[in-house]
Order: C-alpha cells, then sequence, then structure tokens
C-alpha cells in the first residue's frame, strides 16, 4: 500500500471512530422529568431511570430534571443504583444551557466539554460545573439544592 492511500484509509477510520460514540450516544432519546420539590430540593422517582424495549427493561444513562422553579435543568447520571451525580446544566464558562449527549455535557456557544462528573475536559472553560449532593431515599433520588 502506498503512503497516500494509507493516510487516506487511516484518516477515514480516525474520523470515522471519533464520530460513531456520538452518533451512538445520540440514539438515546433524551428523557426530561418534572421534579418535586422538597423542604431541601428536588426529587424524581429511580424508576425513570427505566423504560420498556421490545418488553424488556432497559436503564437510561442519565435523565434531565425540570421544574419551573429551576433556571437550568439537572443532568442527573446514573453510575449504579445507589451513585448518582447530579449537574447544574449552566455552562461555567460563560451561562448558556449545556447539551447532553450521553456521558458528557457540551456547551454550543464556544465548544465546552464536561463529563459526568461536571469537569472540565475540554475548555475554554476553566471552572467545573456546579454539582449537588445526591442520596438515595427508598424508591426516590433526591437532589439536595442548598449545597454545591
Amino acid at each position: 500500500m502506498e503512503r497516500k492511500e494509507f493516510l487516506k484509509r487511516s484518516c477515514i477510520l480516525c474520523l470515522g471512530g471519533g464520530i460513531l460514540p456520538i452518533v451512538l450516544s445520540g440514539c438515546q432519546t433524551t428523557h426530561y422529568v418534572s421534579g418535586s420539590v422538597e423542604l431541601n430540593g428536588i426529587a424524581v422517582l429511580k424508576s425513570e431511570f427505566v423504560y420498556l424495549k421490545k418488553d424488556q427493561p432497559v436503564t437510561r444513562q442519565y435523565i434531565l430534571v425540570q421544574n419551573e422553579k429551576l433556571e437550568f435543568p439537572i443532568y442527573l447520571y446514573r453510575f449504579s443504583e445507589n451513585e448518582y451525580s447530579a449537574l447544574w446544566m449552566k455552562c461555567s464558562h460563560q451561562g448558556a444551557e449545556l447539551q447532553a449527549s450521553g456521558d458528557h455535557l457540551q456547551c454550543p456557544s464556544h465548544g465546552n466539554e464536561f463529563n459526568n462528573k461536571g469537569i472540565v475536559n475540554h475548555g475554554p472553560a476553566e471552572r467545573n460545573l456546579r454539582s449537588f449532593p445526591v442520596s438515595i431515599l427508598s424508591d426516590k433520588i433526591l437532589i439536595d439544592l442548598r449545597q454545591s
């Protein structure tokens, strides 16, 4: 194989491999939930993470929690049955609303990227996202809005 052909094929594979995770994460529809306001925060049912696909239960990776009292949604990511992260979907750079794409959040304004724990993966943002403590109470997930 000639060098030119090798480079051409390599570039196609690299581009395809880089786009594939984005395409696949886009296959999962974003699930919005209206959280119920409680004394110290907002609560959602654990069952919001589960849906049926061909009569089989499937667990969502994340949900977006909304409420009319919230300026921005909260990205609630599920690591396991008892481990979640809750992130304010407001970019720490200039305050734009973030977009959820699987296990990361992206800012449409300046290309910032944050992982599922709110840590900056790609700037210009220099600060991580605001996060909230999460606790599990029986069948509910409580997002404590008093702290960050």
